[in-house]
């Protein structure tokens, strides 16, 4: 008897039934950089992209949750990831652990072609149930200073649900404004410009704080960042709020979710879905 066919039959019927489970468990957007050089104050670059932990872990805990995630890039090209987040110690010291989460964020079937934000945009934003921005510093290339971009964030802030942001991510909440492009340019001059018409001022939330960014600052050797992001959504009107450095720390504020630092990933993936969950029950 042939025992391929039962095997790939039955293998198939698994994975019909995860997609078929996902679909009617929603799609989570996940919003990623598709930069991977950032431009420091003296003019040179630092290879960036997002960081491997706050990318695949919530992103494991949404998937094991029944939800499916698009992808998407302002580009709609291939995201990069840091090499240095390729490391044990953002996963509690497992490098097993590392491996698959690797592999969890490897098999996605858009990592490799995202859609454009122009391209969600114009198609049927009330599909998603939510969106979610991981970190990393490639952010703040192209994510914070992006009229599309703020379009979309301002689609799921109308709508009341869920926006959740870790480490760098939530700098990207600066392009829903009026002119984000010259608010990212006057802090790249170190100006301290004022936020025009910021859909989330007055929003409680966090970021990577000033005190991280230093300890970040002095693996540059004598290299500086063009601007540090806390200061810039205190700036904008954000109510911000710090842990001690490197100790989990996750704020919400109505539909916003935010995490301060690489460490809040598990914590961040639990209050997204706590968000889903009851976004979507009262729909039901």
């Amino acid at each position: 008897m042939n025992m391929i066919a039962p095997v790939a039959l039955a293998l198939a019927g698994t994975l019909l039934a995860g997609q078929a489970a996902a679909a009617a468990k929603g799609e989570v957007l996940v919003l990623l950089s598709s930069e991977n050089q950032l431009q420091l104050k003296d003019g040179k670059p630092y290879p960036t992209g997002y960081y491997l932990n706050e990318f695949g872990v919530p992103a494991d805990q949404l998937l094991k949750a029944g939800y499916k995630l698009v992808l998407v890039t302002p580009k709609g090209n291939a995201p990069s990831v840091d090499e240095r987040s390729i490391d044990p110690m953002y996963f509690g010291g497992d490098a097993r652990e590392m491996q698959r989460i690797r592999q969890v964020v490897d098999s996605l079937p858009d990592i490799d072609d995202t859609l454009s934000v122009k391209e969600v945009l114009a198609g049927d934003m009330g599909r998603y149930a939510g969106i979610f921005i991981p970190g990393g510093h490639a952010p703040l290339i192209d994510l914070a200073n992006n009229p599309d971009v703020g379009a979309l964030l301002r689609h799921f802030h109308q709508a009341g649900k869920p926006t959740a942001a870790i480490c760098h991510g939530p700098i990207t909440l600066l392009s829903a404004q009026q002119d984000p492009v010259a608010y990212r340019a006057a802090l790249a001059r170190g100006e301290t410009p004022a936020a025009s018409d910021w859909t989330y001022r007055g929003y409680r939330m966090t970021i990577f704080s000033d005190p991280e960014e230093q300890v970040f600052e002095g693996s540059l050797k004598e290299q500086r960042l063009q601007f540090y992001p806390a200061k810039a959504m205190a700036g904008a009107g954000g109510d911000m709020s710090y842990a001690q450095a490197w100790q989990p720390h996750v704020v919400v504020d109505r539909e916003l979710i935010t995490g301060q630092n690489p460490f809040s990933d598990k914590a961040l993936a639990k209050a997204l879905l706590e968000q889903l969950e009851s976004v979507g029950s009262r729909k039901n």
